[in-house]
């Protein structure tokens, strides 16, 4: 069946449509949001922005609810996940606007910070749902494509919504604080409008089963459940390899990403927003002109999602999973020292594209795994847990980059290190492909 004809035939489940639209609207704010967050941080006029800036403002955002993870996993497996999706965008709603009240009232930066880090915990039981309930509405045997088509729309509806906030705040003459307000404040209109999606699904259509166990009232006692919890989908995990195996790639890969986002920040901010420098010191920056380049980089990232959503299905059934997550990774590390290396924003835009491609290929494949793995009763555990090595990854790799980048961005050694992750990557599943056969089969389940 052709692509076009596999998509026609997902978007005939009612299930899978509602639950398509909640994504679609909860991600577009998501990336509203993001990138007014990022414009305020790193592209004030005010603020003198640098790599460990940039890493530390990760850390605040991306760490501490990171931690939730194993809470989201336990409690999805207990709550009405309809539920989860239709108040947590409520509740995101609130937050966002208080957020842009914080923005205008120049309040102090921890202040600001505690409020994005609200809305962006609450994001962690938004996704993580979205992803455990996929399977509740579909059949296994478009599994792989609703996985190609659902995350990567949602993903091309975040670079959607970032589209929105450059563009309302590259349209503003003014620009300053009340501008950055009005793209957040935009955010938390789009957020209500996902919650409100949320109700065109029955209450039990995304599970958990009957069979769930009931989260504890007490604290305590869920804080013992939640570990208990933890430790039975470890367990769990550990008896699905082929899980195993596509999280640690797809965890190996995220922090490659990571690293290069903070240097294109960088040279977006710096080496190509500025007219010249004088003694090493970059001068004359125009935050607008690396806000534009940003906002190409990002598209360009969204076209390599769009393209890796077509030819995922296709690459998997004829190389197998693993065969195209060894395929992915060494396409990588190739084509990014090749157009890395020269820091100009043409070649940097060509590795945004393949980059994008080769990441969310890989995660559309990971998410397959896991999914077709993993019991549905373990799914939100395991979920959660694939959600905080992504986000702990990140971090690292930011925390990482700020050691070695320099201020306007430029680094040899970070463009030939993250070349070298990416070829350990592609040699780790290629081993994988060779060794363990049943792991790589499209329709494998491991006992």
């Amino acid at each position: 069946m052709t692509v076009v004809g596999d998509l026609r035939t997902l978007l005939h489940f009612p299930g899978f449509r509602r639950l398509l639209t909640v994504r679609l609207l909860s991600q577009l704010a998501d990336g509203i949001y993001q990138v007014a967050l990022a414009a305020y941080v790193v592209f004030s006029p005010e603020k003198e922005t640098s790599p460990a800036a940039i890493a530390s403002a990760m850390a605040v955002l991306l760490l501490p609810y990171s931690l939730l993870g194993p809470f989201a996993g336990v409690l999805l497996d207990r709550w009405r996940r309809r539920q989860v999706l239709l108040y947590g965008n409520l509740l995101r709603a609130v937050l966002a606007a208080g957020t842009a009240a914080l923005v205008v009232g120049a309040v102090p930066e921890w202040l600001f910070y505690l409020s994005a880090l609200s809305v962006t915990a609450v994001n962690r039981f938004i996704l993580a749902g979205l992803s455990a309930a996929l399977p509740r509405v579909v059949d296994d045997a478009r599994l792989v494509m609703a996985n190609s088509l659902s995350p990567t729309a949602g993903t091309l509806a975040a670079t959607a919504g970032g589209g929105i906030a450059f563009a309302i705040r590259l349209a503003s003459p003014e620009g300053g604080r009340a501008t950055d307000a009005w793209v957040v404040l935009s955010g938390a209109v789009v957020y209500l409008l996902a919650g409100a999606a949320a109700l065109r699904m029955g209450r039990d259509l995304l599970g958990p089963g009957p069979d769930a166990a009931r989260v504890p009232l007490r604290l305590l006692t869920t804080l013992a459940t939640t570990a208990r919890g933890l430790a039975d989908g470890l367990r769990h995990l550990r008896r699905r390899h082929a899980a195993a195996y596509a999280l640690t790639a797809m965890t190996l890969m995220r922090f490659c990403y990571g690293a290069l986002t903070v240097m294109v920040l960088m040279l977006c901010r710096y080496a190509w927003g500025s007219d010249g420098r004088v003694g090493g010191a970059v001068e004359a920056v125009d935050a607008g002109a690396g806000l534009k380049l940003l906002g190409l980089a990002v598209v360009a990232s969204g076209l390599g999602y769009f393209a890796a959503a077509l030819i995922t299905p296709w690459g998997v059934e004829r190389s197998g999973r693993f065969g195209w997550l060894t395929l992915c990774a060494a396409s990588a590390a190739v084509l990014e020292p090749a157009l890395g290396l020269s820091f100009a924003p043409v070649p940097i835009l060509l590795a945004a594209f393949v980059l994008g491609l080769v990441t969310q290929a890989s995660k559309i494949t990971a998410d397959t795994a896991v999914q077709s793995t993993v019991d549905d009763a373990y799914r939100g555990r395991v979920f959660s847990l694939y959600d905080m090595l992504f986000n702990v990854a990140f971090v690292g790799a930011a925390g990482a980059a700020s050691l070695i980048l320099p201020p306007d961005g430029r680094s040899v050694a970070l463009v030939i290190g993250v070349a070298v992750v990416y070829t350990a990557v592609a040699t780790l599943m290629f081993h994988v492909k060779r060794t363990q056969p049943t792991a790589n089969s499209v329709r494998s389940t491991t006992p």
